[in-house]
């Protein structure tokens, strides 16, 4: 009897599939290939799989979908990449196809579920936290991490302590300069909101108009990256249309995910008839807080007295580019040593909700991480993604480690305001 031919993953743009040549540069720049040294978790077995599924020729079975699953998106392999692959595209349009086909675990699914129903929305993730800071108030928090059954204790880990004002507001100054909006975000709104206000003071302070408050529905990149694509065009539509209410030179966030996904807003909505030319003038004005530091109208002055590595975050370095110019800002505060990180843009395990729905993987690239940072012997590591400052932090105090973990808008808004005190201190004697 013949055998039934398989569906085709007819979503997954077989172009893209002929870039890749398979020769193998991607192998040591796949975080989950260096954990499992398996071709099936590399970026050229994964295409080779994907390949198969767009052809027919393989089937979504549940191995085949766990090893689809391990894959952070980190997209270092674009990186390391000479044929210039958009492994990126490739795994999100595959997660799309499999989002109805795909045969996961029950606790796998409830996770997923969990996610894509809470994380989106700030209204529904922030009474659930009200457990967990109650906890912290009463000293009961360390305990729990450590008592609490499966996931809920790492999961209670990694939330971040409760955040209070990084540093004194900076001192007001006019500014008349192109004006830049600042996506809130979801979880970064609800986990980090002193970031963004310490990034709105950032601005402000360089001579920007700086708006914190434009932007609040979810940008969309956590659907994209699990295959939820009918909501991820749902929210970038949004801000989309939000965007041409307003008049604003500049997009950023401070979550790297977040940009890198409004800045890829020209291509996720290059076929709808209505949004198409604003989506991809949206595109267009998405910037990065470093970025735009670095070419400000004032030059920011700070300082202070300490040893600092930076840690790339995956979709600011992989998917916009971005590395020279945090490091950049950190060099130009006098009295910082800046020592560079080994692997600096290897995942540290974070990826999103990465390390909510693949534990195991996100906890060993977590330690991996933190080994680096502390054989640096910096006493600060910096970063411009609160999912990379949230699972790097948990993991150094699981170790007890006294190295401090901040975000880079953080780290610089006490820099300058350290400089600041120092100054009006020396004015004072």
């Amino acid at each position: 009897m013949e055998r039934e031919a398989l569906p085709r993953a007819t979503s997954i743009d077989s172009d893209l599939l002929l870039d890749c040549v398979h020769c193998g540069f991607c192998l040591e720049a796949c975080p989950t290939y260096q954990l499992t040294r398996t071709e099936m978790d590399s970026p050229r077995g994964r295409i080779y799989t994907i390949k198969a599924l767009a052809e027919g020729r393989l089937e979504a079975q549940p191995e085949v979908v766990a090893h689809l699953d391990l894959c952070l998106g980190c997209r270092g392999c674009e990186s390391a990449c000479p044929a210039g692959v958009r492994y990126g595209r490739l795994i999100e349009q595959t997660r799309a196809y499999l989002e109805t086909r795909a045969r996961r675990p029950l606790g796998q699914r409830l996770k997923r579920w969990l996610v894509g129903q809470l994380f989106p929305y700030p209204g529904r993730l922030e009474p659930l936290l009200w457990p967990a800071r109650l906890a912290e108030a009463v000293g009961a928090r360390p305990w729990l991490e450590r008592h609490l059954p499966g996931a809920l204790g790492d999961w209670l880990a990694l939330l971040p302590r409760r955040q209070e004002a990084v540093a004194p507001a900076l001192a007001a100054a006019p500014a008349s300069g192109p004006a830049v909006a600042i996506h809130a975000g979801c979880v970064t709104r609800v986990l980090a909101p002193a970031t963004i206000a310490n990034a709105a003071q950032l601005l402000a302070r360089a001579g920007y108009r700086a708006d914190p408050a434009m932007f609040t529905t979810c940008c969309g990149a956590l659907d994209l990256h699990s295959g939820n694509r009918a909501r991820a065009l749902a929210f970038a539509r949004a801000n989309v249309r939000r965007f041409m209410q307003g008049e604003t030179d500049h997009v950023i966030s401070t979550a790297s995910g977040c940009t890198t996904a409004m800045a890829e807003y020209g291509e996720l909505l290059k076929d709808d008839p209505e949004l198409a030319q604003p989506a991809a003038e949206f595109a267009r004005r998405v910037s990065e807080l470093s970025v735009l530091l670095i070419k400000a109208p004032r030059p920011l002055e700070g300082g202070c007295e300490a040893t600092v590595t930076y840690h790339d975050a995956c979709h600011l370095a992989h998917g916009m580019g971005v590395r020279r110019e945090p490091r950049q800002l950190l060099q130009a505060l006098s009295g910082v040593k800046l020592v560079e990180l080994d692997s600096a843009d290897l995942c540290c395990g974070s990826a999103g909700s990465y390390n909510l729905t693949q534990p195991r993987a996100a906890a060993e690239l977590g330690r991996r991480k933190a080994d680096t940072i502390e054989q640096s012997g910096a006493q600060y590591v910096v970063m411009a993604n609160p999912g990379c400052q949230f699972q790097i932090a948990a993991e150094l105090r699981r170790r007890g480690s006294s190295i401090q973990v901040m975000h880079l808008a953080d780290f610089l808004v006490q820099a300058v305001v350290r400089r600041e005190q120092a100054a009006a201190g020396g004015e004072a004697r």
